[in-house]
Protein backbone atom coordinates (compact mmCIF):
# COMPACT_ATOMS: atom_id res chain seq x y z
CA UNK A 1 0.00 0.00 0.00
CA UNK A 2 1.22 3.38 -0.55
CA UNK A 3 1.61 6.18 2.01
CA UNK A 4 -2.12 7.67 0.99
CA UNK A 5 -3.45 4.62 1.62
CA UNK A 6 -2.29 4.28 5.34
CA UNK A 7 -2.80 7.59 6.27
CA UNK A 8 -6.56 7.19 5.33
CA UNK A 9 -6.72 3.40 7.44
CA UNK A 10 -5.00 5.35 10.38
CA UNK A 11 -7.77 7.91 10.63
CA UNK A 12 -10.52 5.43 9.87
CA UNK A 13 -8.92 3.30 13.35
CA UNK A 14 -8.71 6.37 14.90
CA UNK A 15 -12.56 7.47 14.34
CA UNK A 16 -13.43 3.89 15.20
CA UNK A 17 -11.78 4.30 18.74
CA UNK A 18 -13.31 7.69 19.03
CA UNK A 19 -16.32 6.94 18.41
CA UNK A 20 -16.62 3.73 20.94
CA UNK A 21 -14.71 5.67 23.44
CA UNK A 22 -18.11 8.03 23.26
CA UNK A 23 -19.91 5.20 23.03
CA UNK A 24 -18.56 4.27 26.01
CA UNK A 25 -19.12 7.19 27.84
CA UNK A 26 -22.24 7.45 27.18
CA UNK A 27 -23.35 3.91 28.57
CA UNK A 28 -21.89 2.60 32.28
CA UNK A 29 -20.28 -0.19 32.06
CA UNK A 30 -22.47 -2.11 34.56
CA UNK A 31 -25.61 -0.58 33.99
CA UNK A 32 -28.39 -1.23 36.88
CA UNK A 33 -31.74 -2.37 35.62
CA UNK A 34 -34.09 -0.29 34.05
CA UNK A 35 -37.46 -0.70 35.40
CA UNK A 36 -40.95 1.73 35.12
CA UNK A 37 -42.71 -0.72 37.49
CA UNK A 38 -44.09 0.80 40.80
CA UNK A 39 -41.08 0.92 43.46
CA UNK A 40 -41.76 1.27 47.04
CA UNK A 41 -40.52 4.96 46.73
CA UNK A 42 -42.68 5.85 43.80
CA UNK A 43 -46.33 3.59 44.55
CA UNK A 44 -49.32 4.36 43.66
CA UNK A 45 -50.37 5.02 47.22
CA UNK A 46 -47.29 7.28 47.27
CA UNK A 47 -48.29 8.62 44.45
CA UNK A 48 -51.43 9.93 45.13
CA UNK A 49 -50.06 12.11 48.22
CA UNK A 50 -48.14 14.49 45.75
CA UNK A 51 -49.20 17.35 43.68
CA UNK A 52 -47.60 15.78 40.68
CA UNK A 53 -49.80 12.66 40.56
CA UNK A 54 -52.63 13.58 42.15
CA UNK A 55 -55.94 10.97 42.07
CA UNK A 56 -58.74 12.84 41.98
CA UNK A 57 -62.79 12.09 41.80
CA UNK A 58 -64.43 12.45 39.63
CA UNK A 59 -63.40 12.97 36.39
CA UNK A 60 -64.53 15.50 34.43
CA UNK A 61 -64.50 13.27 31.49
CA UNK A 62 -67.53 11.52 32.45
CA UNK A 63 -69.36 14.19 34.04
CA UNK A 64 -71.72 16.46 32.93
CA UNK A 65 -70.27 19.22 35.15
CA UNK A 66 -66.94 19.33 36.53
CA UNK A 67 -66.47 18.55 40.79
CA UNK A 68 -63.86 19.75 42.65
CA UNK A 69 -60.92 16.95 42.84
CA UNK A 70 -60.93 15.22 45.74
CA UNK A 71 -57.32 13.16 46.92
CA UNK A 72 -57.91 9.42 47.61
CA UNK A 73 -56.52 7.99 50.87
CA UNK A 74 -53.65 5.49 50.54
CA UNK A 75 -56.10 3.42 52.83
CA UNK A 76 -58.61 2.99 50.20
CA UNK A 77 -56.70 1.96 46.93
CA UNK A 78 -56.90 -1.27 46.02
CA UNK A 79 -55.75 -3.80 44.14
CA UNK A 80 -57.15 -6.97 42.67
CA UNK A 81 -55.22 -9.24 40.51
CA UNK A 82 -56.43 -11.62 37.35
CA UNK A 83 -53.74 -13.50 35.96
CA UNK A 84 -53.27 -16.90 33.66
CA UNK A 85 -49.83 -18.82 32.99
CA UNK A 86 -48.28 -16.02 31.37
CA UNK A 87 -49.28 -12.61 32.31
CA UNK A 88 -50.60 -11.16 36.05
CA UNK A 89 -52.50 -7.93 35.94
CA UNK A 90 -53.10 -5.83 38.80
CA UNK A 91 -55.87 -3.85 38.67
CA UNK A 92 -56.50 -0.64 40.59
CA UNK A 93 -59.47 1.02 41.16
CA UNK A 94 -57.79 4.10 41.00
CA UNK A 95 -58.97 4.78 37.40
CA UNK A 96 -60.31 1.81 37.14
CA UNK A 97 -57.37 -0.23 34.54
CA UNK A 98 -54.26 -1.95 34.87
CA UNK A 99 -52.01 -0.33 37.13
CA UNK A 100 -49.34 -3.48 35.65
CA UNK A 101 -48.45 -6.14 33.75
CA UNK A 102 -45.71 -8.95 35.56
CA UNK A 103 -44.99 -11.10 32.01
CA UNK A 104 -44.41 -14.22 33.94
CA UNK A 105 -42.25 -15.86 31.17
CA UNK A 106 -39.95 -12.67 29.98
CA UNK A 107 -36.81 -12.00 32.00
CA UNK A 108 -35.26 -8.04 32.57
CA UNK A 109 -32.38 -7.75 34.13
CA UNK A 110 -31.36 -10.49 36.54
CA UNK A 111 -34.23 -13.06 37.49
CA UNK A 112 -36.95 -10.67 37.79
CA UNK A 113 -39.86 -10.45 35.46
CA UNK A 114 -40.52 -7.97 32.76
CA UNK A 115 -43.04 -5.43 33.94
CA UNK A 116 -45.36 -3.13 31.80
CA UNK A 117 -46.72 0.20 32.69
CA UNK A 118 -44.77 2.06 35.35
CA UNK A 119 -44.39 4.63 37.79
CA UNK A 120 -46.29 7.93 37.98
CA UNK A 121 -48.17 6.68 34.79
CA UNK A 122 -52.09 6.29 34.00
CA UNK A 123 -53.51 2.73 34.23
CA UNK A 124 -53.89 1.15 31.04
CA UNK A 125 -57.87 1.26 30.07
CA UNK A 126 -58.08 4.53 32.32
CA UNK A 127 -60.70 6.96 30.46
CA UNK A 128 -59.93 10.71 31.26
CA UNK A 129 -60.68 13.62 29.48
CA UNK A 130 -57.08 15.32 29.96
CA UNK A 131 -54.00 12.71 29.69
CA UNK A 132 -51.57 15.93 30.57
CA UNK A 133 -53.50 15.85 33.95
CA UNK A 134 -55.36 13.49 34.64
CA UNK A 135 -57.95 12.95 37.15
CA UNK A 136 -58.49 8.93 38.12
CA UNK A 137 -62.07 8.55 40.01
CA UNK A 138 -62.14 5.99 42.70
CA UNK A 139 -63.98 3.04 41.48
CA UNK A 140 -65.57 0.25 43.37
CA UNK A 141 -64.04 -3.45 42.70
CA UNK A 142 -66.23 -6.58 42.23
CA UNK A 143 -64.77 -10.06 41.38
CA UNK A 144 -66.95 -12.11 38.78
CA UNK A 145 -65.49 -15.81 38.33
CA UNK A 146 -62.59 -14.92 35.87
CA UNK A 147 -63.41 -10.96 35.22
CA UNK A 148 -62.80 -8.19 37.24
CA UNK A 149 -65.53 -5.62 37.09
CA UNK A 150 -65.14 -2.04 38.36
CA UNK A 151 -68.29 0.80 39.06
CA UNK A 152 -68.05 4.13 39.41
CA UNK A 153 -71.24 6.64 39.62
CA UNK A 154 -71.20 10.14 39.27
CA UNK A 155 -73.12 12.72 41.35
CA UNK A 156 -75.60 13.57 38.16
CA UNK A 157 -76.52 9.67 37.88
CA UNK A 158 -73.93 8.73 34.85
CA UNK A 159 -72.74 5.20 36.11
CA UNK A 160 -69.39 3.57 34.53
CA UNK A 161 -68.74 -0.35 34.35
CA UNK A 162 -66.28 -1.57 32.92
CA UNK A 163 -65.19 -4.77 32.65
CA UNK A 164 -61.84 -6.69 32.12
CA UNK A 165 -61.25 -10.69 31.49
CA UNK A 166 -58.83 -12.35 29.44
CA UNK A 167 -59.84 -13.29 25.93
CA UNK A 168 -61.09 -16.31 24.96
CA UNK A 169 -58.79 -18.35 22.69
CA UNK A 170 -57.46 -21.63 21.79
CA UNK A 171 -53.92 -20.57 21.77
CA UNK A 172 -52.07 -23.08 24.74
CA UNK A 173 -49.39 -20.59 25.29
CA UNK A 174 -48.44 -16.39 24.57
CA UNK A 175 -51.94 -15.82 25.85
CA UNK A 176 -51.55 -11.45 26.31
CA UNK A 177 -54.93 -10.54 25.37
CA UNK A 178 -57.18 -8.84 27.75
CA UNK A 179 -60.86 -7.98 26.62
CA UNK A 180 -62.35 -4.26 28.09
CA UNK A 181 -66.07 -3.57 27.95
CA UNK A 182 -67.44 -0.33 29.09
CA UNK A 183 -70.89 1.00 29.91
CA UNK A 184 -71.78 4.19 30.71
CA UNK A 185 -75.57 4.13 31.84
CA UNK A 186 -77.40 7.83 31.84
CA UNK A 187 -79.36 7.60 34.26
CA UNK A 188 -80.06 11.40 34.80
CA UNK A 189 -82.85 13.16 33.15
CA UNK A 190 -81.19 15.22 30.16
CA UNK A 191 -78.70 13.93 27.57
CA UNK A 192 -74.87 13.57 28.47
CA UNK A 193 -72.44 14.79 26.03
CA UNK A 194 -68.82 14.36 25.76
CA UNK A 195 -66.52 15.68 22.69
CA UNK A 196 -64.51 12.94 23.60
CA UNK A 197 -62.14 10.90 25.88
CA UNK A 198 -59.06 9.37 26.20
CA UNK A 199 -58.37 5.86 27.32
CA UNK A 200 -54.82 5.81 28.30
CA UNK A 201 -52.26 3.24 27.04
CA UNK A 202 -49.90 2.77 29.84
CA UNK A 203 -45.81 3.51 29.67
CA UNK A 204 -43.38 1.84 27.42
CA UNK A 205 -39.49 1.90 28.49
CA UNK A 206 -36.34 -0.34 27.47
CA UNK A 207 -35.74 -3.20 29.44
CA UNK A 208 -32.28 -3.17 28.95
CA UNK A 209 -29.77 0.06 29.04
CA UNK A 210 -28.70 -0.53 25.57
CA UNK A 211 -32.05 -0.82 24.03
CA UNK A 212 -32.02 1.06 20.80
CA UNK A 213 -34.03 4.33 21.99
CA UNK A 214 -35.43 4.97 18.43
CA UNK A 215 -37.48 1.68 18.88
CA UNK A 216 -39.62 3.29 22.48
CA UNK A 217 -42.36 4.88 20.45
CA UNK A 218 -46.23 5.80 20.29
CA UNK A 219 -47.76 3.67 17.35
CA UNK A 220 -51.01 4.05 15.38
CA UNK A 221 -52.78 2.00 12.87
CA UNK A 222 -54.70 4.05 9.50
CA UNK A 223 -55.31 1.48 6.91
CA UNK A 224 -53.16 -1.11 7.83
CA UNK A 225 -49.96 1.00 7.75
CA UNK A 226 -48.67 1.82 10.75
CA UNK A 227 -47.06 5.27 12.33
CA UNK A 228 -45.71 6.73 14.73
CA UNK A 229 -42.92 8.94 16.44
CA UNK A 230 -40.19 7.96 19.48
CA UNK A 231 -38.80 9.27 22.25
CA UNK A 232 -36.24 11.74 20.01
CA UNK A 233 -39.18 13.90 18.71
CA UNK A 234 -39.43 15.49 22.33
CA UNK A 235 -35.69 16.70 22.55
CA UNK A 236 -34.80 19.88 21.15
CA UNK A 237 -34.20 19.86 17.25
CA UNK A 238 -31.34 21.82 15.77
CA UNK A 239 -33.16 21.95 12.22
CA UNK A 240 -30.85 22.54 9.02
CA UNK A 241 -28.41 25.55 8.87
CA UNK A 242 -30.88 27.33 11.55
CA UNK A 243 -34.24 26.72 9.87
CA UNK A 244 -36.51 24.48 11.72
CA UNK A 245 -35.47 25.08 15.21
CA UNK A 246 -37.49 24.14 17.89
CA UNK A 247 -37.19 23.74 21.67
CA UNK A 248 -37.65 20.56 23.30
CA UNK A 249 -41.56 19.40 23.65
CA UNK A 250 -43.72 18.42 26.63
CA UNK A 251 -46.44 16.56 25.03
CA UNK A 252 -47.42 15.37 21.56
CA UNK A 253 -50.73 15.27 19.94
CA UNK A 254 -52.00 14.19 16.61
CA UNK A 255 -55.50 13.82 15.10
CA UNK A 256 -55.96 10.27 13.30
CA UNK A 257 -59.42 9.50 12.15
CA UNK A 258 -60.59 6.24 11.82
CA UNK A 259 -57.32 4.94 13.22
CA UNK A 260 -57.65 1.01 13.94
CA UNK A 261 -55.56 1.20 17.04
CA UNK A 262 -52.85 2.95 18.47
CA UNK A 263 -49.99 1.30 21.32
CA UNK A 264 -46.85 2.53 23.05
CA UNK A 265 -44.22 0.28 22.21
CA UNK A 266 -40.24 -0.22 23.32
CA UNK A 267 -37.89 -2.57 21.50
CA UNK A 268 -39.35 -5.93 22.34
CA UNK A 269 -42.61 -5.29 23.83
CA UNK A 270 -45.81 -2.98 23.50
CA UNK A 271 -49.23 -2.44 24.90
CA UNK A 272 -51.21 -1.79 22.13
CA UNK A 273 -55.62 -1.23 22.43
CA UNK A 274 -58.26 -1.75 19.34
CA UNK A 275 -61.07 -0.44 19.90
CA UNK A 276 -63.53 -3.35 18.51
CA UNK A 277 -66.58 -1.33 17.67
CA UNK A 278 -65.07 2.33 16.74
CA UNK A 279 -61.90 3.79 15.54
CA UNK A 280 -59.13 5.83 17.15
CA UNK A 281 -59.94 10.00 16.69
CA UNK A 282 -56.44 10.84 17.93
CA UNK A 283 -53.10 10.03 19.75
CA UNK A 284 -51.06 12.22 22.44
CA UNK A 285 -47.95 10.98 24.20
CA UNK A 286 -45.43 12.26 26.50
CA UNK A 287 -41.81 11.38 27.33
CA UNK A 288 -40.85 10.34 30.98
CA UNK A 289 -37.31 10.98 32.01
CA UNK A 290 -36.01 7.44 33.76
CA UNK A 291 -32.48 7.68 33.96
CA UNK A 292 -31.78 10.94 32.02
CA UNK A 293 -27.46 10.91 32.97
CA UNK A 294 -27.61 7.31 30.74
CA UNK A 295 -30.39 9.07 28.52
CA UNK A 296 -33.15 6.84 29.05
CA UNK A 297 -36.68 7.84 29.03
CA UNK A 298 -40.26 6.43 29.18
CA UNK A 299 -42.92 6.90 26.78
CA UNK A 300 -46.60 7.45 27.83
CA UNK A 301 -49.62 7.57 25.51
CA UNK A 302 -53.09 7.69 25.08
CA UNK A 303 -55.67 7.28 22.38
CA UNK A 304 -58.81 9.83 21.57
CA UNK A 305 -62.34 8.25 20.84
CA UNK A 306 -64.54 10.09 19.54
CA UNK A 307 -67.40 12.38 21.17
CA UNK A 308 -70.78 10.92 22.22
CA UNK A 309 -73.91 11.45 22.99
CA UNK A 310 -75.89 9.38 25.67
CA UNK A 311 -79.62 10.19 26.12
CA UNK A 312 -81.06 10.32 29.17
CA UNK A 313 -82.12 6.61 30.23
CA UNK A 314 -79.98 4.73 27.47
CA UNK A 315 -76.63 3.40 27.46
CA UNK A 316 -73.40 3.58 25.47
CA UNK A 317 -71.07 0.24 24.67
CA UNK A 318 -67.76 0.40 24.34
CA UNK A 319 -65.10 -2.64 23.43
CA UNK A 320 -61.58 -2.62 23.61
CA UNK A 321 -58.70 -5.68 23.19
CA UNK A 322 -55.34 -4.80 24.63
CA UNK A 323 -52.52 -6.83 24.03
CA UNK A 324 -50.11 -6.57 26.68
CA UNK A 325 -47.04 -8.55 26.00
CA UNK A 326 -44.52 -9.01 24.02
CA UNK A 327 -43.63 -8.22 20.09
CA UNK A 328 -44.54 -11.94 19.11
CA UNK A 329 -44.67 -11.82 15.05
CA UNK A 330 -47.10 -14.77 14.46
CA UNK A 331 -48.71 -14.10 17.83
CA UNK A 332 -49.81 -10.74 16.51
CA UNK A 333 -50.43 -11.87 12.75
CA UNK A 334 -53.71 -13.90 13.96
CA UNK A 335 -55.00 -10.79 15.13
CA UNK A 336 -58.23 -9.04 13.24
CA UNK A 337 -56.91 -5.99 13.38
CA UNK A 338 -53.49 -4.83 11.71
CA UNK A 339 -51.45 -5.51 14.61
CA UNK A 340 -48.67 -6.61 13.36
CA UNK A 341 -47.80 -3.83 12.03
CA UNK A 342 -46.26 -2.47 14.71
CA UNK A 343 -43.35 -4.40 14.80
CA UNK A 344 -42.27 -1.73 12.26
CA UNK A 345 -40.20 -3.67 9.93
CA UNK A 346 -39.94 -1.11 7.26
CA UNK A 347 -39.81 -1.37 3.58
CA UNK A 348 -37.83 -4.98 3.41
CA UNK A 349 -41.06 -5.96 5.50
CA UNK A 350 -41.86 -9.24 3.54
CA UNK A 351 -38.50 -9.90 3.93
CA UNK A 352 -38.34 -9.83 7.44
CA UNK A 353 -41.40 -11.47 8.08
CA UNK A 354 -40.48 -14.86 5.82
CA UNK A 355 -36.84 -14.61 7.51
CA UNK A 356 -38.50 -14.05 11.29
CA UNK A 357 -41.18 -17.52 10.43
CA UNK A 358 -38.24 -19.15 8.85
CA UNK A 359 -36.24 -18.62 11.87
CA UNK A 360 -38.33 -19.72 14.50
CA UNK A 361 -39.47 -22.73 12.11
CA UNK A 362 -35.66 -23.99 12.27
CA UNK A 363 -35.58 -23.07 16.27
CA UNK A 364 -37.98 -25.88 16.53
CA UNK A 365 -36.40 -28.43 14.76
CA UNK A 366 -32.65 -27.53 16.01
CA UNK A 367 -32.47 -27.98 19.63
CA UNK A 368 -34.64 -24.88 20.73
CA UNK A 369 -31.33 -23.07 19.92
CA UNK A 370 -31.76 -19.59 18.29
CA UNK A 371 -27.96 -19.66 17.95
CA UNK A 372 -28.29 -22.98 15.88
CA UNK A 373 -31.39 -21.46 13.53
CA UNK A 374 -29.15 -18.09 12.78
CA UNK A 375 -26.35 -20.47 11.48
CA UNK A 376 -28.62 -22.77 9.56
CA UNK A 377 -30.88 -20.12 7.87
CA UNK A 378 -27.28 -18.50 6.93
CA UNK A 379 -26.19 -21.76 5.53
CA UNK A 380 -29.85 -22.41 3.73
CA UNK A 381 -29.33 -18.60 2.44
CA UNK A 382 -25.66 -19.22 1.32
CA UNK A 383 -26.73 -22.78 -0.60
CA UNK A 384 -29.91 -20.75 -2.62
CA UNK A 385 -27.27 -18.32 -3.61
CA UNK A 386 -24.38 -21.03 -4.46
CA UNK A 387 -24.70 -21.21 -8.36
CA UNK A 388 -24.94 -17.21 -8.81
CA UNK A 389 -22.51 -16.80 -6.37
CA UNK A 390 -20.26 -19.51 -8.40
CA UNK A 391 -21.19 -17.62 -11.42
CA UNK A 392 -19.87 -14.49 -10.47
CA UNK A 393 -16.30 -15.33 -8.83
CA UNK A 394 -15.88 -16.93 -12.31
CA UNK A 395 -16.80 -13.33 -13.96
CA UNK A 396 -14.52 -11.72 -11.18
CA UNK A 397 -11.22 -14.07 -12.40
CA UNK A 398 -12.20 -13.37 -15.86
CA UNK A 399 -11.88 -9.33 -15.30
CA UNK A 400 -9.09 -10.23 -13.15
CA UNK A 401 -7.37 -11.96 -16.26
CA UNK A 402 -8.12 -8.78 -18.47
CA UNK A 403 -6.00 -6.96 -16.14
CA UNK A 404 -2.96 -6.52 -18.09
CA UNK A 405 -5.16 -5.75 -21.39
CA UNK A 406 -6.74 -3.16 -19.07
CA UNK A 407 -3.51 -1.62 -17.72
CA UNK A 408 -2.10 -1.36 -21.15
CA UNK A 409 -5.43 0.98 -22.43
CA UNK A 410 -5.28 3.25 -19.12
CA UNK A 411 -1.82 4.26 -19.62
CA UNK A 412 -3.10 4.95 -22.92
CA UNK A 413 -5.88 6.91 -22.71
CA UNK A 414 -5.08 8.34 -19.39
CA UNK A 415 -5.52 11.91 -20.70
CA UNK A 416 -8.90 11.40 -22.14
CA UNK A 417 -10.93 9.67 -19.18
CA UNK A 418 -14.20 9.17 -21.56
CA UNK A 419 -12.12 7.76 -24.20
CA UNK A 420 -10.72 5.68 -21.74
CA UNK A 421 -14.11 4.01 -20.35
CA UNK A 422 -15.15 3.64 -23.60
CA UNK A 423 -12.18 1.22 -24.76
CA UNK A 424 -12.70 -0.32 -21.26
CA UNK A 425 -16.34 -1.67 -21.95
CA UNK A 426 -15.80 -2.30 -25.69
CA UNK A 427 -12.99 -4.63 -24.17
CA UNK A 428 -15.59 -6.12 -21.77
CA UNK A 429 -18.18 -7.07 -25.06
CA UNK A 430 -15.16 -8.23 -26.94
CA UNK A 431 -14.75 -11.04 -24.40
CA UNK A 432 -18.51 -11.62 -23.62
CA UNK A 433 -17.92 -10.27 -20.13
CA UNK A 434 -20.55 -9.13 -17.84
CA UNK A 435 -18.45 -6.13 -15.60
CA UNK A 436 -21.08 -5.93 -12.93
CA UNK A 437 -21.45 -9.44 -12.70
CA UNK A 438 -19.24 -10.19 -9.33
CA UNK A 439 -21.72 -7.50 -7.57
CA UNK A 440 -25.37 -9.18 -8.78
CA UNK A 441 -25.04 -11.56 -5.10
CA UNK A 442 -24.11 -8.57 -3.03
CA UNK A 443 -27.11 -6.45 -4.62
CA UNK A 444 -29.43 -9.34 -3.80
CA UNK A 445 -28.03 -9.74 -0.40
CA UNK A 446 -29.40 -6.04 0.18
CA UNK A 447 -32.54 -6.86 1.13
CA UNK A 448 -31.75 -9.86 3.40
CA UNK A 449 -29.13 -8.27 5.31
CA UNK A 450 -31.25 -5.35 5.69
CA UNK A 451 -34.53 -7.57 6.07
CA UNK A 452 -32.07 -9.45 8.61
CA UNK A 453 -31.45 -6.48 10.66
CA UNK A 454 -34.46 -5.23 10.88
CA UNK A 455 -35.78 -8.44 12.02
CA UNK A 456 -33.15 -9.36 14.47
CA UNK A 457 -33.53 -5.90 16.07
CA UNK A 458 -36.62 -6.36 17.36
CA UNK A 459 -37.45 -10.19 17.69
CA UNK A 460 -38.18 -10.77 21.33
CA UNK A 461 -37.37 -14.64 21.00
CA UNK A 462 -33.30 -13.71 20.83
CA UNK A 463 -33.85 -11.84 24.09
CA UNK A 464 -31.50 -13.73 26.61
CA UNK A 465 -31.06 -16.52 24.10
CA UNK A 466 -27.16 -17.90 24.61
CA UNK A 467 -23.93 -19.04 22.30
CA UNK A 468 -21.06 -20.08 23.85
CA UNK A 469 -20.01 -16.57 25.59
CA UNK A 470 -22.78 -14.68 24.10
CA UNK A 471 -25.46 -14.38 27.04
CA UNK A 472 -27.80 -12.16 24.87
CA UNK A 473 -27.95 -12.95 21.15
CA UNK A 474 -30.27 -9.44 21.32
CA UNK A 475 -27.58 -7.90 22.53
CA UNK A 476 -23.64 -6.49 21.86
CA UNK A 477 -21.31 -9.72 22.97
CA UNK A 478 -19.67 -7.11 25.28
CA UNK A 479 -17.14 -9.83 27.36
CA UNK A 480 -14.40 -6.61 28.79
CA UNK A 481 -14.10 -3.07 28.49
CA UNK A 482 -10.87 -1.65 27.71
CA UNK A 483 -9.21 -0.09 30.71
CA UNK A 484 -9.41 3.89 30.96
CA UNK A 485 -11.32 4.28 27.29
CA UNK A 486 -14.09 2.20 28.97
CA UNK A 487 -14.22 1.21 25.42
CA UNK A 488 -16.35 -2.55 24.86
CA UNK A 489 -14.10 -5.20 23.61
CA UNK A 490 -17.15 -7.19 21.43
CA UNK A 491 -15.44 -10.28 19.84
CA UNK A 492 -18.17 -11.58 17.15
CA UNK A 493 -18.17 -8.06 15.07
CA UNK A 494 -14.19 -8.35 15.61
CA UNK A 495 -13.82 -12.14 14.01
CA UNK A 496 -16.69 -10.62 11.28
CA UNK A 497 -13.70 -7.81 10.24
CA UNK A 498 -11.31 -10.29 10.52
CA UNK A 499 -13.46 -12.97 8.03
CA UNK A 500 -13.99 -10.10 5.51
CA UNK A 501 -10.56 -9.02 5.19
CA UNK A 502 -9.44 -12.68 4.51
CA UNK A 503 -12.31 -12.81 2.09
CA UNK A 504 -10.71 -9.50 0.18
CA UNK A 505 -7.51 -11.44 0.53
CA UNK A 506 -8.58 -14.21 -1.60
CA UNK A 507 -10.79 -12.08 -3.89
CA UNK A 508 -9.32 -11.60 -7.52
CA UNK A 509 -7.86 -8.06 -7.88
CA UNK A 510 -10.18 -6.13 -10.54
CA UNK A 511 -10.81 -2.25 -11.25
CA UNK A 512 -8.17 0.55 -11.20
CA UNK A 513 -6.27 0.67 -8.53
CA UNK A 514 -7.85 4.11 -6.57
CA UNK A 515 -10.87 1.61 -6.66
CA UNK A 516 -9.42 -1.51 -4.80
CA UNK A 517 -7.74 1.43 -2.49
CA UNK A 518 -11.19 2.02 -1.28
CA UNK A 519 -12.49 -1.44 -1.00
CA UNK A 520 -9.55 -2.00 1.70
CA UNK A 521 -11.58 -0.27 4.31
CA UNK A 522 -14.96 -1.84 3.73
CA UNK A 523 -13.98 -4.39 6.23
CA UNK A 524 -13.19 -1.13 8.73
CA UNK A 525 -16.54 0.49 7.42
CA UNK A 526 -18.61 -2.93 8.33
CA UNK A 527 -16.75 -3.18 11.95
CA UNK A 528 -17.58 0.87 12.37
CA UNK A 529 -21.05 -0.02 11.92
CA UNK A 530 -22.21 -3.45 13.20
CA UNK A 531 -19.98 -2.88 16.06
CA UNK A 532 -22.77 -2.68 18.78
CA UNK A 533 -25.25 -4.53 16.90
CA UNK A 534 -26.74 -7.12 18.30
CA UNK A 535 -24.64 -10.47 18.25
CA UNK A 536 -27.24 -12.30 16.29
CA UNK A 537 -26.37 -10.14 13.44
CA UNK A 538 -22.50 -9.94 13.50
CA UNK A 539 -23.47 -13.60 13.90
CA UNK A 540 -25.03 -14.20 10.72
CA UNK A 541 -22.42 -12.02 8.96
CA UNK A 542 -19.23 -13.96 10.10
CA UNK A 543 -20.91 -17.42 9.33
CA UNK A 544 -21.48 -15.99 5.71
CA UNK A 545 -18.12 -14.67 5.17
CA UNK A 546 -17.13 -18.02 6.31
CA UNK A 547 -19.08 -19.65 3.80
CA UNK A 548 -17.87 -17.10 1.08
CA UNK A 549 -14.23 -18.29 2.00
CA UNK A 550 -14.58 -21.70 0.92
CA UNK A 551 -16.39 -21.04 -1.91
CA UNK A 552 -13.63 -18.92 -3.39
CA UNK A 553 -11.09 -21.23 -2.06
CA UNK A 554 -13.43 -24.08 -4.34
CA UNK A 555 -13.71 -21.92 -6.93
CA UNK A 556 -10.12 -20.86 -7.46
CA UNK A 557 -9.01 -24.89 -7.19
CA UNK A 558 -10.55 -25.10 -10.84
CA UNK A 559 -8.72 -23.81 -13.64
CA UNK A 560 -8.66 -20.46 -14.42
CA UNK A 561 -11.07 -19.39 -17.22
CA UNK A 562 -9.63 -18.95 -21.17
CA UNK A 563 -10.47 -15.73 -22.06
CA UNK A 564 -11.90 -15.92 -25.64
CA UNK A 565 -13.45 -13.19 -28.00
CA UNK A 566 -17.48 -13.88 -28.87
CA UNK A 567 -17.66 -14.19 -32.25
CA UNK A 568 -19.04 -11.52 -34.29
CA UNK A 569 -22.68 -11.37 -35.74
CA UNK A 570 -22.38 -11.60 -39.23
CA UNK A 571 -24.82 -8.56 -40.37
CA UNK A 572 -26.93 -8.90 -43.67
Amino acid sequence: MDRTAWIVITLCVAGLVGWEWWIAKQTPRRPAAVSVSPTPSTSLAEASATPASTISAPSPALAATPTPAATIPPADLHIEKLSNADVELDLTNAGGGIDKAVLRNYKAEGDAPVTMNGRKSMPIGAIVENPAAPALQKFEVQRTGDAVEFVYKSPDDLTIHKKFSFSKTTEKQDNFLVDLDVELVNGGATPYTSAGYFVALGTAAPIHPRDYPYYTRLVWCIEGKAKGIDVNWFGASGGLLGIGQRPPQSYYQQQTPNAEWAAVSDQFFTTLIAPLNGKVDGVWARRIDIAPEQKVYALEGAMKMPALQIAAGQTYDARFQIYAGPKIYHRLAQLDHNQAEVMDFGIFKIVSQFLLNFMNLLHGVLWHSYAAAILALTTIIRIVLWPLQSKANRSMRQTAALGPKMQELREKYKDDPTRMNQEVMKLYKEYGINPVGGCLPMFIQIPIFFGLYKMLSQAVELRNAKFLWVRDLSQPDTVAHLPVLGWPVNIIPLCMAATQIWLMQMTPKTGDPTQRRIMMFTPLIFLFICYNFAAALALYYTTQNLFSILQFYLNKRQPMPTLEKVPKRKTR
